[in-house]
């Protein structure tokens, strides 16, 4: 089953005008980003799906995750953010935690960063995986070593991010990190 998110600077103005169902972790629990735009059966008081999303995959359920972003508030246009994905980002700022505090997805992760210094997107995508549980053991491989196996499935059920996800994560950090330059720079004209 596909795995979709969608990034919103304010994902609440994307589902005001979208009928949806929230999507449930688990029997108690909401999910935070989760919906569904089918017939997935729900609780009418909550508006909460009944089933928690491992059984409604299962069963045929598709969900998407509308996730707020808040990087593109600062995004004045499409022209503008073409911009800033184009644009080579100052790859040593990473090996920084002043700065990479403040990046999504990479805030407190330096380690990982200073360890393993990216310098391009699927870099960068690479250390946003190896963040994560499944694939922690590369940390500090070769970057040869990395790419075999970063983006393989894991056996075991520790979460791991897709290489899709990561990629699109790591243009977004990229947006991040040219964003925090270009109002540095303007700040000192």
């Amino acid at each position: 089953m596909p795995d979709i998110d969608i990034d919103f600077a304010d994902r609440t103005k994307a589902l005001d005008l979208l009928k949806h169902i929230d999507a449930r972790i688990d029997s108690t629990k909401k999910h935070n980003t989760g919906v569904y735009c089918t017939g997935v059966p729900y609780n009418p008081i909550d508006r909460i799906s009944t089933l928690d999303y491992k059984t409604a995959e299962e069963r045929g359920y598709f969900k998407l995750d509308f996730l707020n972003v808040s990087v593109y508030e600062g995004v004045n246009s499409i022209q503008h953010l073409k911009k800033l994905l184009n644009m080579e980002p100052i790859w040593n700022l990473l090996l920084e935690d002043e700065f990479t505090n403040n990046l999504f997805h990479v805030n407190g992760h330096g380690h990982v960063l200073r360890k393993m210094k990216p310098t391009s997107i699927e870099q960068l995508a690479a250390c946003l995986a190896i963040i994560r549980p499944a694939k922690k053991h590369l940390l500090g491989k070769d970057w040869d070593e990395v790419f075999k196996e970063v983006w393989t499935k894991p056996t075991t059920d520790e979460y791991y991010f897709k290489k899709a996800h990561a990629i699109a994560y790591a243009h977004v950090i990229v947006v991040q990190m040219n964003l925090i330059c270009e109002n540095l720079t303007s700040l000192a004209d």
